[in-house]
């Protein structure tokens, strides 16, 4: 070796690893990013302070408040997922660290001293070992940590979906069939199938109602636009003429003298509202779906009485005919339905999804060329020997060489990921999936499978194989022990990814960028009222099927890498700890959830975390198998490595075969003991005379938080405090406080042990809204709480904004003596037009 890096002079990289430099080249530009990115957060969250009432708190203070709020909060004011993901990061943090725990005291000692000849980081991994039979394996703590995670999992989905609040909801007592017989779409017929109905809602098809509906949306929002720019024309013109404020004695008077040109007057209003006439075509098609009158398709909504029954529905089969009268979902909301997907029957649903799988392997299979290049450029340095183009490699300073090997490999294949999940979410729903959470769990398992193959097999292998390319030119015959020797080389590239993702990325997430681009530049350019409120409005919601397979599959990668690189998990540990704060963060003030699946994400997410425990255990077992020929010491390790992937797979057999029954499905004695508590729990607030919903007030103004949807749903806060473009809820100190008792056991005993904590138990320490029923709905609602959208829709409200020449007062007295007798509402308040001819909106002005 030594002789090699002297033939090529001092200044050459061949051969050499380049670990450290590529460790500080990532380290350093991802901390300078992500402490500009934390400046500006804090920079712009006093800026926006500023726009904001009273209570007005210092930074210190803020951060108290984040610390003091427990993890559970998430839990009783935004969704079981939300509280789940944020518990999946601090898994992964406990994870990665007490596998640090276990491996470092053992195997940096004896790596380092292992005699393999290798420098920089290298030296702490197996690489650097010339003989090792035992190895500290962290690998049976993975394995209860599973098994405990998926126990609790179980545990608090029933405290959840078992209380009060939740059980009074339409939406979890009704169940979705999709695959219904032409013959058994009836009222009498299913009332004979199933007790306790309470409500039946039979699917027609609403493919021409939704088409006259989009139809009337949007040329109500192409009106009002066209009437929002005569206004601003007016406005601005007015200006030119170098006239200042009027007041109001001036309005009529102005308006008279400053004529609106006809050619600046909404020529298209009359149609096709009046012309054609939408608006009644539409409410004609609406009664008649109401009344039965249209086709129907072979779904249909069933809503029971008592949870019991529609628990026993779902988990019963309805038809001894095969894939006939199946029961697809129950808790589905009519937003979350993808309707068109509602005709397909189970034989289309079946090609399609069988053409779907196809095409995913296809873009794995198309995918590995580009990530191969990626794992190529991690390691690039040792290829220079053989490849003549790449010999400007070895003249190049080291810290541009860390920065080849390092920075740029992780950027390029967080670029290659981002295209991904798009086009399995679009394969999910061409394959049949007939709700959204349906296809964000399609969505996971896929993508999950395109991070393993391409972010961790194929980069490894790639990057392996790179560091050793012209020992096995030389020594072909040797190419497999040589690639599985170095495989641990490839954990540099991994450690670098750690970096990226834990500090900048980590930043990256708690400055949202997206949000800020939604507040501060898109709200810039919005043109009505309506658009600014709703970019002001809108909160971000995170994607479950493409958030959890990243991060899963960085979980594989630390437990892969746990005993062959130990190295890793450190950064592991430190990089998902940030991301945790930083996900925290945005659970508790900024996200909203938008897709519902009841914790089957965090579930699914958890149990792929044994792909890591079997690809460490195939490696370990590839690694002692490779000197079996030449020492006998080696059969013993090689032996026990196989007993321990067979027992395994029996506990991941047996663990599947007793859980997921309780993960899929709520337990009936748990469901007549929460219904008797529930009737306890009303009788003694009864008595007491409390408030039906104790914690919903609000005390920091408009804020939305403990609101309820339309379907009863907890909706997700709003508006009391804006960082970097999105919306920050304000947590009252004395619900802080009450929302969740503090817990009596300590996290470590929470994690280790979750078995002793019983569904029971958890639910006594939610919030106290979830022990009483949720406000009674309205007979209308109730009626309506299972139909297409279109079928209820409302005619739109004409939005516009108020200007000083009283125009807009002037067009909405026009519009209603027009529009009114087909129930179209026109409104100008709650926004402005100003002096410059700009609209306003006001977040005080809304509601």
């Amino acid at each position: 070796m030594a002789e090699r890096r002297s033939s090529h002079g001092s200044g050459s990289h061949r051969n050499q690893s380049s670990s450290l430099s590529a460790l500080v080249s990532t380290l350093v530009p991802c901390v300078a990013l992500a402490a500009v990115l934390v400046a500006l957060v804090l920079f712009l969250r006093r800026k926006q302070h500023e726009k904001t009432p009273p209570p007005r708190r210092g930074f210190l203070d803020w951060v108290g408040d984040f610390r003091n709020i427990s993890d559970e909060y998430i839990l009783s004011h935004h969704s079981l997922d939300g509280y789940l993901y944020v518990r999946f990061f601090k898994m992964m943090v406990f994870m990665a660290f007490v596998g640090c725990c276990i491996t470092w005291p053992v195997l940096f000692p004896v790596n380092a001293t292992g005699g393999g000849g290798q420098s920089g980081l290298d030296i702490l991994s197996f690489s650097n070992v010339d003989d090792a039979t035992s190895l500290a394996n962290p690998i049976g703590f993975v394995l209860y940590l599973i098994w405990s995670e998926l126990l609790f999992l179980i545990k608090i989905r029933q405290a959840y979906m078992l209380s009060a609040w939740n059980a009074s909801r339409i939406s979890q007592r009704t169940v979705l069939f999709t695959d219904v017989p032409e013959q058994l779409p009836s009222y009498v017929r299913l009332q004979n199938m199933f007790y306790s109905i309470a409500e039946i809602w039979l699917v027609s098809d609403t493919s021409d109602l939704q088409d006259d509906v989009d139809e009337m949306n949007d040329t109500a929002l192409k009106l009002e636009g066209a009437e929002i720019n005569m206004i601003e024309k007016a406005v601005k013109k007015y200006k030119t003429m170098g006239n200042h404020a009027l007041t109001d004695n001036d309005q009529e008077r102005v308006f008279r003298d400053q004529p609106i040109d006809p050619r600046h007057r909404p020529a298209h209003r009359l149609q096709p509202l009046i012309g054609k006439k939408v608006d009644s075509i539409v409410q004609t098609a609406q009664l008649s779906h109401l009344s039965g009158k249209e086709k129907l398709i072979s779904a249909v909504f069933i809503e029971f009485e008592p949870l019991a029954a529609a628990q026993s529905a779902y988990a019963l089969t309805v038809s001894d005919k095969p894939a006939t009268f199946i029961a697809r979902q129950f808790g589905v909301l009519p937003n979350e339905v993808i309707w068109n997907n509602l005709k397909m029957n189970s034989w289309n649903k079946s090609a399609r999804c069988g053409i779907a799988t196809a095409a995913i392997v296809a873009l794995i299979l198309f995918w590995s060329i580009l990530v191969a290049v990626v794992g190529i450029i991690s390691n690039v340095n040792y290829l220079t020997e053989n490849v003549p183009f790449l010999a400007w490699i070895d003249g190049i300073p080291q810290v541009i060489l860390g920065v080849i090997t390092g920075l740029l490999p992780t950027v390029l294949l967080a670029g290659l990921m981002v295209l991904v999940p798009i086009v399995c979410r679009l394969l999910a729903k061409l394959a049949g999936a007939v709700t959204l959470s349906e296809v964000e769990q399609q969505t996971q398992v896929w993508y999950f499978g395109f991070q393993v193959v391409q972010v961790f097999l194929i980069t490894t292998f790639t990057s392996g194989a790179t560091a050793v390319a012209s020992q096995i030119v030389s020594n072909l015959p040797q190419a497999v022990p040589l690639l599985a020797k170095n495989l641990p080389k490839a954990s540099n590239f991994y450690i670098a990814y750690f970096i990226l993702y834990g500090v900048a990325n980590s930043a990256k997430y708690l400055f949202n960028v997206m949000g800020l681009v939604g507040i501060f530049v898109q709200n810039r350019f919005a043109k009505t009222p309506r658009k600014k409120y709703d970019k002001w409005m809108q909160l971000t919601a995170p994607s479950w099927g493409s958030e959890y397979p990243k991060w899963t599959n960085k979980g594989v990668i630390a437990i892969s890498y746990a005993v062959i690189a130990p190295l890793v998990l450190g950064f592991a540990t430190v990089g998902m700890g940030l991301i945790y704060l930083a996900y925290r963060y945005n659970m508790i003030y900024v996200h909203n959830t938008q897709v519902d699946t009841k914790g089957a994400s965090y579930g699914r997410a958890v149990q792929q975390l044994m792909v890591g425990v079997y690809l460490a255990e195939l490696c370990l077992l590839g690694l002692f198998g490779i000197g079996i020929d030449d020492r006998a010491t080696a059969v013993g390790p090689v032996v026990m490595q196989v007993v321990l992937i067979v027992a395994t797979v029996i506990f991941y057999i047996s663990m599947r075969r007793k859980l997921n029954p309780l993960i899929e499905t709520l337990p009936l004695n748990l469901l007549a003991e929460s219904e008797k508590r529930a009737d306890r729990d009303a009788v003694n607030t009864a008595e007491r005379g409390e408030a039906m919903h104790p914690g919903f007030e609000s005390t920091n103004g408009p804020a939305m938080d403990g609101m309820r949807g339309a379907d009863g749903g907890l909706v997700s806060g709003c508006a009391a405090d804006h960082v970097a473009g999105c919306h920050v809820q304000a947590v009252p100190n004395d619900l802080a406080q009450r929302s969740l008792r503090p817990p009596k056991q300590s996290l470590l005993m929470r994690l280790l042990m979750p078995q002793t904590q019983s569904a029971v138990e958890l639910s006594a320490s939610l919030d106290a809204r979830f022990r009483l029923p949720g406000p009674a709905y309205s007979v209308g609602d109730a009626r309506e709480a299972c139909l297409h959208p279109a079928i209820t829709t409302e005619p739109p409200v004409i939005w516009l904004a108020r200007c000083g020449l009283g125009i807009s007062r002037r067009e909405v007295t026009r519009l209603r003596e027009s529009l009114g007798r087909y129930g179209v509402e026109v409104t100008d308040e709650g926004a402005l037009v100003n002096e410059k001819g700009k609209v306003e909106w006001s977040e005080r002005t809304v509601c």
